[in-house]
């Protein structure tokens, strides 16, 4: 029986695509494990609360060989919790190991009429320690079970267009006559 499709052979430069394809597709991993976390859940891994991040961080990048990392919000966010103020850049950068953050930029804390940069957290059993260099404060670890919203904190209540908004800067209606 005569068939009548013949195979052609592949050409020089159909072979070498063909290889270059198979050994791009070798080295670039489909989906990495820094890829599949969060960047709540890379700090879990480190033994950190997620609430050491205020809700919304966009993205990351981690160089788990030497724990530098950066981590992306959306533009600078503030709140308050309890009587601290704090800020966050949209980037922040430091490095990270178990228990310890360290040359940290991005997050700065009013200090009575002072913005002091945090630089280290460290993390000692249920303790947290906030580090800006010259002093430090420590907090239990369930302070930072949830992550805060930018401008309200955990003092937040959704108003009728979605936003969030500050709960103590709203008047009870039951005051109100």
């Amino acid at each position: 029986m005569v068939s009548i499709f013949q195979p052609k052979p592949m050409s020089p430069m159909a072979i070498l695509c063909l290889i270059l394809f198979f050994l791009i597709s070798l080295s670039t991993p489909s989906a990495s494990l820094k890829d599949s976390l969060t960047a709540y859940e890379v700090l879990e891994k480190y033994d950190f609360p997620v609430g050491l991040l205020p809700k919304g961080v966009l993205g990351y990048e981690l160089d788990s060989s030497t724990g530098k990392f950066s981590a992306y919000l959306n533009g600078t966010c503030t709140f308050t919790i309890d009587s601290y103020e704090l800020k966050y850049k949209s980037t922040i950068t430091g490095i990270i190991a178990k228990d310890k953050l360290s040359s940290l930029s991005g997050i700065t804390v009013k200090v009575l009429f002072f913005w002091l940069s945090i630089v280290k957290v460290t993390r000692e059993d249920d303790e947290i320690a906030f580090s800006v260099g010259i002093a430090s404060a420590d907090f239990p670890v369930s302070n930072f079970t949830e992550s805060p919203t930018c401008g309200c904190g955990f003092d937040c209540v959704t108003a009728g267009n979605g936003r969030k908004i500050k709960l103590n800067n709203l008047a009870s209606s039951s005051l109100i006559k």
